[in-house]
């Protein structure tokens, strides 16, 4: 029996219908939100939008305009908004109980079996699983006690264009200076290496592959390379934040033989990159590749609850009891979730409908590219899809980005940016997202990009 409803029956009929936006309701939260929320909010001044409901692939605000969602919560809700089979659990389980520290349940087993089922090889029955704070930034900081717990060292290598959070460690392995800047001192000992990524750096894939890991192999090994107590390698597979980086063949695979050849703990930062996002159930994936440790949070959740958890070598399973802690640890409405959607996942067969999804829309923006020079990259895995942009000298252009993003807002979709200089249009939808939402989407992207790039 299949898991809950199709793919097809799960979203808003009427999306994208807009009228004029921002709406009088919503333009009245915003003013409210700005009169009494923290100055922190950062959002809506990007999308100015108040949201009211979801279903699938589409979203609603409180003035009634319907929006195809091609950003998904950055990249929260891997199975769509409000999908039935996954909420059919939540309100089970929050009847009964919500909250439970790291006392068995077996929501919490449950899920712990789930994960190992579709952990990367070399992770799969050897692993452990230990719940953290409820963000992305709760398990990084986990992964990271436990490498200096099993190395003793106290050094990390992290890369340049990386992003993993805005706690104190995860602020010191992220790579962008103004982000935290005015929090420094953060951990030391944290140097950040060169990220393959063959069109900033204007180098050919295996050139852009063999520059980064000479330099991270000269950290660990030169004995003048500066880090004298390496702990942990920490990478994100795919730079999300970065701008959709994809690094080619080669480097994941390199790192790996650097950190089994100097004793220290590679880390896998899948938590925008993972969960199925990328056409495969992890970015490590594609090359065939396991880490030490792996950090995952915004899909696991499963319908948008707030869950972290760290997957790790039983080897490296040496903490003691309280070693690591954190109060919602026990979130087992979350957890009912998380099983809900892996199996909603496995059900419908979405790691195949994102590849091909996601090619498709690839293959379209291309198309696009091959006829307009403003347009200069798009890459990816799946629905994990960048596309670059460059002014008429070849240089990094925001504006032009920040322009489709708003044309496509007032035409009812959804979408997001990245990248070192915001250049970089950022896809990442429900992997729910059907055929013809995004050839309806593609529409109004591709008419956006024309508009910006030669007006």
């Amino acid at each position: 029996m299949t898991a809950g409803p199709s793919i097809e029956d799960l979203h808003d009929e009427e999306a994208p219908s807009v009228d004029s936006v921002p709406g009088p309701r919503t333009r009245e939260l915003l003013a409210k939100q700005r009169e009494i929320d923290s100055s922190a909010v950062a959002y809506p001044n990007d999308i100015p939008i108040a949201f009211e409901s979801g279903k699938g692939a589409t979203v609603r605000d409180v003035d009634g305009n319907a929006y195809i969602d091609m950003f998904a919560g950055i990249g929260v809700y891997n199975v769509g908004h409000a999908n039935p089979y996954v909420l059919e659990a939540v309100h089970e389980q929050a009847d009964k109980l919500v909250h439970t520290v790291d006392f068995p349940t077996e929501a919490r087993l449950e899920l712990i079996e789930k994960l190992d089922e579709i952990a990367p090889q070399g992770l799969r029955g050897n692993n452990r699983v230990v719940f953290g704070g409820p963000t992305g930034s709760d398990a990084i900081e986990a992964s990271i006690k436990l490498a200096k717990y099993n190395t003793g060292g106290d050094g990390l290598i992290a890369f340049r264009g990386s992003y993993h959070g805005a706690t104190t460690g995860a602020m010191s392995v992220t790579s962008n200076k103004k982000f935290k800047g005015l929090y420094t001192p953060l951990l030391p000992d944290v140097v950040h290496a060169p990220y393959p990524y063959p069109f900033f750096q204007e180098k050919d894939p295996q050139e852009a592959v063999d520059h980064a890991l000479e330099e991270v192999q000269s950290i660990v090994e030169d004995p003048y390379g500066g880090l004298a107590n390496p702990a942990g390698i920490v990478v994100e597979p795919i730079q999300g934040e970065g701008g959709i980086v994809t690094p080619p063949e080669g480097f994941l695979r390199g790192l790996r033989d650097v950190a089994d050849d100097n004793d220290v703990v590679l880390i896998f930062d899948e938590i925008q990159s993972g969960f199925g996002r990328t056409g495969e159930w992890w970015a490590c994936d594609w090359e065939g590749v396991a880490p030490d440790a792996m950090t995952s949070a915004k899909a696991l959740g499963g319908a948008g609850f707030p869950l972290s958890a760290t997957m790790y070598r039983e080897e490296l399973d040496t903490w003691g009891p309280g070693d690591h802690a954190g109060t919602y640890r026990g979130h087992v409405v979350a957890m009912r979730a998380g099983t809900r959607a892996i199996e909603y996942i496995q059900d419908h067969d979405l790691l195949a409908h994102a590849r091909e999804i996601g090619s498709h829309i690839r293959d379209r923006l291309r198309a696009v590219a091959d006829g307009n020079d403003r347009l200069a990259d798009v890459r990816g895995k799946g629905l994990f899809i960048g596309a670059e942009f460059v002014d008429e000298n070849g240089d990094p252009d925001g504006d032009v980005v920040d322009a489709i993003q708003q044309h496509c807002f007032e035409r009812g979709v959804l979408v997001w940016t990245a990248g070192r200089h915001g250049n970089v249009l950022r896809l990442l939808p429900p992997l729910v997202l059907t055929r013809d939402l995004a050839d309806t989407a593609l529409d109004v992207i591709e008419d956006a990009i024309e508009r910006a790039t030669t007006e």
